[in-house]
């Protein structure tokens, strides 16, 4: 059999050579490691000399070594000079610019890789779905989410726990959930994720259920939970107010050793403290040898809560003498303890010292809660003259005006709670809020007839304001009683109505008249007379049940969604001292700890 023999191969193309050495894989070693801008710009000047700088191998490393330097602008020059860029070089910069902040630029790059005809892998859709959830945007994440079954990506792990997380920060917490039922195979990162959507999203019984779940399902598939996982079931038991079950996740800390964690310190500290055991979130804190920010910041708005403006003070001096430099979240609680403890003009000194002495620049919030210690302390005026100075848009102007109107109603001033009222008005959340607090001011000038037109226009225009409602927990159960409705005691509602009546009878022999102070609550049920109000809230019938329900000498804790009306507030008092115990009232805004007739707050809120 003849051999056929191969033609002679063609003549390569011989390209230009160039008069540098090819230096360029020795180069990009030394790129790889780089954190030297100099080093690194003195790099690409000698790639861009040898010619090596359009390879994109090389342009890739380029990028990297800039965006490791953080030096953005030049990681785009790179990959806008680069004549065909690849994923790699698009998924680089994008990660690039959500790490410094910039999720839009990301976004933007994503859509000009796509007009670039390059297909996306999966590290770059998950970056794209970490900026659409820094970003909050919906729209963009589902057309995202499409592209990601588009590809056929949906099994990927990382990619649906991404995409969970972009959910859960988009307020879907249905798609959220859609998402994590679908993954055939979760890590304890995608199940975290899950429990940290719902606690973003107020759905602090999903978040524990769930938690309870993965304890499960997490002994057959030899899984454990993480850091992360129980900074977000801490976090929802402080949502809900849940002492019991934040006690149980605290001794499952313990267990996996994570109490030495300076994020669940801080988490667990804030968890005791919305549930009524201040005490608890001292310990926590005092047993942290070095505390950082967090565990510090959570220390300080937790006392500020208590009414513990020396206290927060102390905490907050002492962290500066350590060196922790304090940050703006912790400004707030300093300034959120000045006003629940009357430090009016001590305030003011660390609002107008923060950017000098803290390089912090004052937020609207901080100014918020300005206004709210002045407003306290009855300078309306001067309150009203830093509202207007102070430039807000949205729901934080809506927080200045509500903020005016609640002093305005306490301290009489009609005028200004009128301007305030009008003001709120104008916005679509929290019109009732408006029109109930217009009404109590009103109220508490004595204008019945104008208070009374208020609460008609809200019946004319189909306005319902928000139920009030408590509850205490009982043996790990919470009982929830709304204004005027005892039924969430069951069969033994008689008795906490019967103790009730008893308690008020003993409350008037020692002079106590509900209602003379003016005051008309915000859960105001449209019943004659006065001496029913104190009687059917809701924080009064959560306290009768848990006389009768709790063991003797354990602190009765409520939780109350909305501001404890005045009359309850010394009925509290009164309650203490005849039945020898100690409640814990947590409302809208603050806690309340009264002991043998007195409160925390020394009638300071």
């Amino acid at each position: 059999m003849a051999l056929t023999l191969a033609p002679p191969p063609r003549a390569m193309k011989k390209l230009p050579s160039s008069p540098f050495p090819d230096y360029t894989p020795f180069l990009i070693r030394r790129l790889r490691a780089s954190l030297d801008l100099a080093f690194v710009a003195s790099t690409h000047s000698k790639l861009l000399k040898s010619g090596g700088s359009s390879a994109t191998l090389a342009a890739n490393h380029l990028i990297g070594a800039y965006l490791r330097c953080q030096a953005l602008p030049n990681a785009q020059k790179v990959l806008d000079e680069m004549p065909e860029p690849n994923v790699v070089s698009w998924t680089s910069l994008m990660t690039g610019y959500v790490n410094a902040g910039q999720p839009d630029r990301a976004v933007s790059l994503f859509h000009l890789m796509h007009d670039h005809q390059v297909l996306p892998n999966s590290f770059t859709l998950t970056t794209v779905i970490d900026a659409c959830s820094r970003l909050a945007d919906l729209k963009l994440g589902r057309q995202v989410h499409a592209r990601v079954e588009t590809f056929g990506l949906q099994p990927d792990l990382v990619v649906s726990t991404a995409l969970i997380n972009m959910y859960g920060k988009s307020n879907s917490i249905t798609d959220a959930r859609k998402v994590f039922n679908g993954m055939i195979d979760k890590n304890v990162i995608s199940w975290g994720s899950m429990i940290s959507a719902y606690t973003q999203n107020a759905c602090g019984y999903e978040a524990i259920a769930l938690f309870a779940e993965f304890l499960q399902e997490g002994l057959s598939l030899n899984l454990a939970p993480n850091h992360f996982m129980f900074s977000s079931v801490i976090n929802a038991c402080a949502s809900l107010g849940r002492l019991g079950m934040g006690r149980s996740t605290h001794a499952a800390v313990i267990r996996h050793c994570y109490d030495g964690n300076d994020v669940i310190a801080g988490a667990l500290i804030d968890m005791y403290g919305k549930c009524g055991c201040i005490d608890s979130s001292r310990k926590v804190f005092h047993g942290i040898a070095c505390p950082s920010l967090f565990p510090f910041t959570s220390m300080i708005v937790t006392a500020a809560k208590y009414g513990l403006g020396e206290y927060s003070l102390d905490l907050f001096n002492e962290m500066v003498r350590q060196g922790v430099m304090p940050n703006s979240i912790t400004l707030l609680g300093v300034l959120h303890a000045c006003s629940h403890s009357g430090l009016v003009d001590t305030g003011l000194r660390y609002l107008n010292s923060m950017s000098s002495c803290y390089n912090i620049t004052p937020s609207v919030k901080h100014y918020t809660c300005a206004v709210d210690m002045l407003g306290r302390a009855g300078r309306l005026d001067q309150a009203y003259e830093m509202l207007k100075e102070v430039q807000a848009e949205g729901d934080e102007t809506l927080m200045l005006w509500s903020t005016l109107l609640s002093a305005s109603r306490t301290h009489g001033r009609l005028d200004l709670a009128v301007e305030a009222s009008k003001r709120l008005a104008g916005f679509d959340r929290d019109v009732a809020g408006a029109y109930v607090a217009m009404s109590n001011a009103y109220v508490s000038v004595g204008q019945w007839e104008s208070a009374g037109k208020v609460w008609n226009e809200m019946r004319r225009r189909g306005i319902r304001k928000e139920p009030g409602c408590s509850w205490v927990e009982i043996k790990d159960t919470a009982y929830v009683f709304y204004a005027g409705k005892a039924s969430a005691a069951g069969e033994r509602e008689w008795e906490v109505m019967e103790i009730l009546r008893e308690l008020e009878e003993r409350m008037r022999e020692r002079g106590y008249v509900g209602g003379d102070n003016g005051w008309v609550s915000n859960e105001m049920v449209e019943v004659e007379g006065k001496r029913l109000m104190v009687r059917v809230h809701s924080e009064m019938l959560a306290l009768g049940f848990g006389l009768i329900a709790a063991p003797p000498g354990v602190t009765i804790r409520v939780m109350k969604n909305l501001r404890m009306c005045k009359d309850c507030h010394e009925a509290f008092k009164l309650i203490s001292d005849i039945v020898g115990r100690e409640f814990v009232v947590r409302d809208l805004n603050r806690f309340h700890h009264f002991r043998h007739g007195f409160c925390t707050c020394r009638d300071y809120w």
